[in-house]
Order: structure tokens, then sequence, then C-alpha cells
């Protein structure tokens, strides 16, 4: 069995669920009380392979809400983490992928030395990050969405915003070992990780946002933040490519300019309807169909019946094990979320 352990986007966004879910008694709480409020199963989720295969698991409900980090609520957020794993093992799922602001809280505060929940030892070899998969999802979106709104990569600039992190230097790697991207931007915020990329790919410029954007043909944003980010599309080059990779996704409702194409990064859709509630609650358009990729790692590990952390750690995806998921991931009928 797999499990996802999910978080909603905000305050507001969480009392609304809650109504829905049939939480009442959460729906008119504040932040206090989604502090301490414990993690849940709301949904159980079956999902059938192009190959026949059928697995099944379930919806872990973290109560951890990005307003927590931005009110250093750190304790909170961190305590959300541990207790959600804790609840995936407990009621015995093989392989949990950790969604959205999960694994970045496991990761930033270093989650790994507080084993121990209570009466439970984590077994961190259950959990999954899922960023390889959402890594690979995010550079074939790049391919593809590129031809469709007429860039060629072989003469384009792809800036790369949260270049350093996880997800930010495996695409990077890709699109410098598999494709003839001209030139690549890196943008982030740690100069001594910054250096240490351009170091190993040999290659790439170390910019600034406002630096970058104007340059860029493609813009890949995988830099989550609480309160998102502001992007002036009036600075943007036409066409402009723009992938939104970050949670929560908030580009495409910020930007909407004549020649600005934005795509939800690190969504997949699937070949054949899942049985689950849980993607409607997060707006998605096709909620029977689309997910998020970290999510789908988790059931693809499931159906290839590798139960490990398959995503674990900073800067640890390499292009092969991209190529592993990836092949994977078409064998059991998932396909990148295009324009």
């Amino acid at each position: 069995m797999f499990g996802l352990i999910g978080h909603l986007t905000s305050l507001e966004h969480a009392q609304a669920v809650a109504q829905q879910l049939g939480y009442p008694e959460y729906a008119d709480q504040g932040l206090d009380f989604w502090c301490s409020a414990p993690p849940q199963i709301v949904d159980h989720i079956k999902v059938t392979s192009l190959t026949g295969e059928i697995i099944e698991g379930k919806y872990v409900e973290s109560c951890f809400l990005p307003e927590m980090l931005a009110n250093r609520r750190i304790k909170a957020a961190t305590r959300k983490i541990l207790n959600a794993m804790a609840h995936a093992q407990k009621h015995d799922i093989d392989i949990t992928a950790l969604g959205g602001f999960s694994s970045i809280i496991f990761e930033n505060f270093n989650l790994e030395q507080f084993s121990q929940v209570r009466n439970i030892k984590l077994e961190f070899e259950r959990f999954t990050t899922g960023n390889t998969h959402t890594a690979y999802i995010i550079c074939r979106q790049v391919e593809a969405a590129a031809k469709q709104v007429g860039i060629e990569l072989s003469k384009a600039t792809v800036a790369i915003c949260g270049a350093t992190g996880d997800i930010g230097s495996a695409v990077t790697r890709w699109l410098d070992a598999k494709t003839d991207v001209k030139e690549i931007l890196l943008i982030a915020r740690n100069q001594e990780r910054l250096q240490n990329l351009q170091d190993e790919l040999g290659r790439g410029k170390i910019m600034a946002l406002d630096e970058a954007l104007p340059e860029a043909d493609i813009v890949v944003w995988v830099a989550s933040m609480p309160k998102g980010v502001e992007i002036d599309p009036k600075v943007l080059k036409q066409p402009c490519l723009l992938i939104d990779g970050g949670y929560p996704k908030n580009l495409g409702t910020k930007i909407q300019h004549t020649g600005v194409y934005v795509l939800n990064g690190g969504i997949v859709e699937h070949s054949l309807d899942i049985d689950w509630k849980i993607m409607q609650i997060v707006n998605m358009e096709v909620p029977e169909r689309q997910l998020f990729a970290c999510f789908a790692e988790a059931m693809l590990l499931e159906f290839e019946k590798l139960h490990t952390n398959f995503s674990w750690g900073r800067n640890q995806i390499t292009v092969d094990k991209m190529e592993q998921i990836g092949q994977a991931s078409v064998k059991h009928g998932f396909r990148p979320l295009l324009l």
C-alpha cells in the first residue's frame, strides 16, 4: 500500500475543506487550533495501471499550513510532518510520498535526527520526497511545451529559479545532459551552492532574479515559498514559457500577459480515472486524472514494488534515476501536463 502526506494551501483553504470533508469542528478555527490538530487519513485511493495492475493507498492530511512557516511556528510545522509520517507508518503503509512543503521542512530542519515519535521509531526507507519524478516531469514539460509555443531549445536561454534545491539542481543536470539548450541561468539565494553547481556543470551563468528574467525564453520556478512570488510580466520576453513548479502554485493567476505562457509544473495526468476525492479539494482542473508528480512517485514505487526512499536528501538526484522513474511513469500511464 502507498501513502500520500499532503497539506492545504492556506488557513482559509483549510477551513473550507474541513467543512467539505465532514470536520465542521475544524471549519471556523484559527491557526492555533491547526497547530495542535492531529494528522488524519481523509481519503482511500485506488489506482489502475495501463498494465492492468491495481494498487491502493491512503491520503494523510498533515494539518500543516504554510502560515506556520510565515509566522515562525517552526516547532509546530516540524511536529506536523513527523506526526504525519508516524501516522502513515502506524497504518502499515509501505511507501509514502512527502508532498508540498512536507519534504522541504523535513530537509531544511534536518528532521532525520528525530526518528522517535512517541512509541514509533520512524523507518525512513518507507518514505520518499517524490522529487525525482517531479524533476523528470518538469524537464519533459520544458521540452514539450517549448515546442508548443515555438521556442527552440538549441537557441533558448532557460532560467532556473531555485537552482540549488533538490528539484532545481536535478532539472539543471537533465537540461545540461539530455537537451541541447543553449544557455542556463542559475538563480538561488545561497551563493556557495550556486558556485558548486556551476563548477559541477562546467557551464551556466549565476544571476540575480531581476537580471535573469528579461534574458530568459523559459523560466522554471522551483522555489517553494509560503507567500509565493511577484513577477512583472512586462519584463519577460515574448514568447516566454514560465513553468511554475513551486507550491502553492499562483503564477498562473498573477501573470496573464500576451505572449507569456504559464504551465503548472510537476503535474501529471493519468491515462485512467483514479478513484479518490483529494485532488478535487486541491482544485485540480481534471481531479480524477491529474495529480502532483511527487504523489505519483509513491504510486510508481508501489507498482514496481520498490519500497524504498527513492528520493531522499538534498542534491542526490541523478539523471539515471530520473530516467528510471521516467520509464516507470510511462509504463504505468502517467504523462506530463501540457499547455
